[in-house]
């Protein structure tokens, strides 16, 4: 065993002297050793119950005859650290956090792992650790959040953030917002719609690296529990078969998880973390795939933000299970991987079936015959830009308009809720990038102000930045390369036009090459926001958004023996 490294032989005695002073006895340490690395806190509503479920999984590893063992990581709350500084550290924190899963793996060898995320940088975080650490290792999460309810109307969060941008256009009172906001979030889990953090615990699913449910089952539910206790238990599985993470996120896997992206129409944010995960398994992933992988794909499932199903209608609809059922049924499905089940895919939705055709459409009538996700290039974003098009309106999927330029979100955000921009304007907000920001900070308060404020079928907005899940509307992010590096986001003047052509891929500056010579030669790099600390060392290190955003001294060259 893995763990024999720090536990068994005459010259470990002072190792197990260390652990019998936690008060582990001898039995426990010749059992297999577990590592359980959970990251509940105060400070996120879907980590509140976090300890509840590594109970769990605690109780599952003992019921199999291993030893839990658990430790702490970080997690960023994004909606908390949304539209101030502390949203520069909420993408930076995905490095820290599978740094430090690793560094625990490392310094105390466990046989195997089981992580316990649920929210936006906590899950790739500990997915790219599973993959550089290469131990055999299941990820459970928390669970989604129900809906809240006001009146007979379902909302969530991002109803309040849309809120915001009503009551300053004077569309919603003080009063009826606080009493929004009393009621959105009704309790613990993963905020309600197809979010970031709920994108990637369903692909995490589709990855085979978590148990069929996890993506779905609510958080309050006792469901939850018992797929974490079973979850305790597949990970002793895999310890006993050495049934390790490259086994089962190979090429094929990656590609599986693609297709359900599109198929629920996920956050945008996927197309940073898929490949960073894809980036510590020593796959590549180039952008073209996503498009690609969209082009054949339906998108089959209207969530929250862009449309009205929120995870707990997709959980009563069959789940991720389902809706990989019925790609399948087109062969989209890579049905030969193996998952953490102990059995492929194939096997796995053996039972699985559509109880919803509302929530989740057949492939022969989806909601849009192409993925939810684009990938738009130019000369505006030579190397890339991101797009939820499933949730953009008709009108907007192609438009040219003129450039409103801010040189960060906080400006643009102002000049939204100050009713300055107007129908036909296209928000351009840069150095908002890995580098710039530094952090790539989301812009849900600019775009839920331009929804709120009525302005979604007459604004468009591109960044270098990024998005939230909870995003709706023409939010183009990932504009790479990003304004601090010199990108063509740098050279956009006010008043500028600039086209917007989802259809056919296309993000298009109307500027001629010797005018964008010129003002090249006149542009020279802002300075940095932040001097010192961990976010200087991150905008040294990062690389750019088309990669990922993954650090560029990071291993991520294979996977550890």
């Amino acid at each position: 065993m893995r763990s024999d490294l720090m536990k068994k032989g005459i010259e470990k005695a002072p190792h197990r002297s260390l652990f019998k002073a936690m008060g582990y006895t001898q039995d426990e340490l010749e059992r297999p050793l577990i590592g359980i690395a959970n990251s509940a806190n105060e400070i996120i509503p879907g980590h509140i119950h976090l300890d509840k479920i590594s109970e769990a999984v605690k109780a599952g590893i003992r019921i199999s005859g291993g030893t839990p063992i658990e430790f702490s990581t970080i997690g960023v709350c994004d909606g908390i650290a949304m539209n101030h500084p502390g949203m520069r550290y909420s993408l930076a924190s995905r490095e820290l956090i599978a740094d430090s899963v690793e560094i625990m793996a490392m310094a105390h060898p466990f046989d195997g792992l089981v992580l316990i995320p649920n929210c936006d940088k906590v899950i790739p975080g500990m997915l790219m650790a599973a993959m550089r650490l290469n131990i055999p290792a299941v990820l459970i999460s928390g669970g989604p959040m129900l809906a809240g309810r006001r009146n007979k109307e379902a909302v969530d969060l991002i109803s309040v953030f849309e809120g915001v941008g009503a009551c300053k256009a004077g569309q919603m009172s003080r009063e009826e917002l606080q009493e929004l906001e009393e009621c959105a979030c009704p309790g613990c889990g993963s905020c309600a719609g197809m979010f970031t953090a709920n994108s990637m615990n369903c692909l995490a699913e589709a990855l085979g690296l978590a148990l069929p449910g996890n993506g779905t089952i609510p958080a309050v539910s006792a469901a939850r529990i018992r797929l974490a206790k079973v979850a305790g238990m597949k990970v002793m599985e895999l310890v006993a078969l050495d049934s390790r993470p490259s086994d089962i996120a190979t090429a094929m896997a990656f590609e599986n998880a693609m297709a359900v992206d599109m198929a629920l129409g996920c956050s945008t944010n996927t197309v940073l973390h898929v490949p960073a995960i894809a980036h510590e398994a020593g796959i590549g992933l180039n952008l073209d795939l996503f498009n690609v992988i969209s082009a054949r794909t339906p998108h089959l499932c209207s969530m929250r933000p862009g449309g009205t199903h929120y995870m707990e209608d997709l959980h009563s609809a069959g789940g991720v299970q389902a809706v990989m059922k019925e790609l399948s049924t087109k062969d989209l499905i890579h049905l030969d991987a193996m998952t953490v089940t102990g059995k492929s895919v194939g096997g796995n939705l053996a039972t699985a079936r559509v109880l919803d055709e509302e929530v989740i459409r057949s492939v022969e009538n989806p909601y849009h015959e192409e993925g939810g996700i684009a990938i738009l290039y130019g000369n505006l974003a030579p190397e890339g830009a991101v797009v939820k098009q499933s949730a953009v309106a008709p009108e907007m999927l192609q438009r040219k308009g003129r450039a409103r330029v801010f040189e960060s979100e906080t400006e643009a955000a102002e000049a939204i809720l100050d009713s300055a921009i107007k129908p036909g304007d296209i928000v351009v907000i840069r150095y908002e990038g890995p580098k710039g920001g530094p952090g790539m900070q989301e812009m849900l308060t600019p775009t839920a102000a331009i929804m709120g404020m009525g302005l979604g079928r007459d604004v468009a907005l591109i960044t270098d930045g990024r998005f939230s899940g909870g995003t709706q509307g023409a939010a183009i992010g990932h504009i790479s390369p990003e304004g601090a590096v010199g990108g063509p986001i740098c050279l956009v003047q006010e008043g500028d036009e600039i086209v917007v052509d989802i259809p056919n891929k296309k993000l298009q500056l109307l500027v001629d090459e010797s005018t964008l010579a010129q003002r090249k030669s006149e542009w020279s790099p802002p300075e940095p926001r932040i001097k010192r600390g961990y976010l200087a060392r991150y905008a040294h290190l990062v690389t750019s958004g088309a990669k990922g955003a993954v650090l560029s001294d990071g291993p991520a060259q294979g996977n550890n023996p």
